[in-house]
């Protein structure tokens, strides 16, 4: 009898306040991402409350924190992102939202922020998706790029793009150096055929909560059975512990 070998996949679970963030923590828990899904796809949490987080967890979980649904236009979405990363949070997420310009954006981001602030972009899997701004987060400076989805309609990642398609993403992602990771409404029975596509993070919110609800609480039940599916790292050194999330001079 042979196994199948995954690669290591972290667990992004997403929060809306210090007590879920602490629960997510006591359960395994790899990342705490910060967000606000009454919000928006990527809703923003105030920064008081990305900063409570981050005070309230210990230094080797790293908290990321979104900046919210903003179109791509480098003036507003530069100064949310330094906003949100002088909170302490030790990643700061971007969606890639349609509309604006979304190179200029990540260029501004990329000389602004990215070499002081470990920056994570989310493109959206139910929109026209533009692989070529995955080199272009690279050679930015980026540390990651993610797949999400903006529409929270009860469909997941998996129902907008095939494993084949998620596979040439994160295949994307790697060849310009960034970190992979999935999201999207993603379910518990979902996990083992996005494991075999070997994603760096995977992101859930919905899955976790109570009746699966993503604005509802954080479910710790719910939580330790997502945990369960994914194979756990052993002796996390840091906050980047095999995040991959440290950049390039």
């Amino acid at each position: 009898m042979t196994t199948t070998k995954h690669r290591l996949v972290r667990l992004l679970a997403s929060v809306t306040s210090e007590a879920e963030a602490r629960v997510a923590a006591a359960h395994g828990a790899d990342i705490v991402d910060c967000k606000d899904p009454a919000a928006g796809a990527l809703g923003a949490l105030p920064h008081e409350v990305v900063a409570a987080v981050r005070k309230a967890l210990p230094a080797h979980v790293p908290v990321s924190a979104t900046i919210g649904d903003l179109a791509p236009e480098p003036s507003p979405v530069v100064e949310a992102a330094l906003a949100m990363a002088a909170t302490g949070c030790d990643i700061v997420k971007i969606g890639i939202f349609p509309g604006g310009d979304a190179r200029a954006t990540i260029d501004a981001l990329g000389r602004d922020l990215a070499p002081s602030t470990p920056l994570v972009a989310v493109l959206l899997a139910d929109a026209p998706l533009d692989l070529g701004l995955v080199s272009a987060l690279g050679e930015a400076g980026f540390a990651g790029v993610m797949l999400d989805t903006a529409t929270k309609d009860g469909r997941t990642l998996l129902d907008h793009r095939t494993p084949a398609e998620l596979s040439t993403f994160i295949a994307e992602a790697r060849a310009a150096g960034l970190m992979a990771g999935l999201a999207g409404s993603l379910r518990l029975a979902q996990v083992p055929v996005l494991l075999t596509l070997g994603p760096d993070v995977l992101g859930f919110r919905g899955a976790l909560c109570r009746a699966a609800d993503r604005r509802a609480a954080l479910d710790a039940t719910a939580l330790a059975a997502v945990r369960r599916a994914i194979p756990q790292p052993k002796n996390p050194a840091g906050p980047s512990a095999g995040l991959e999330l440290e950049t390039t001079p």
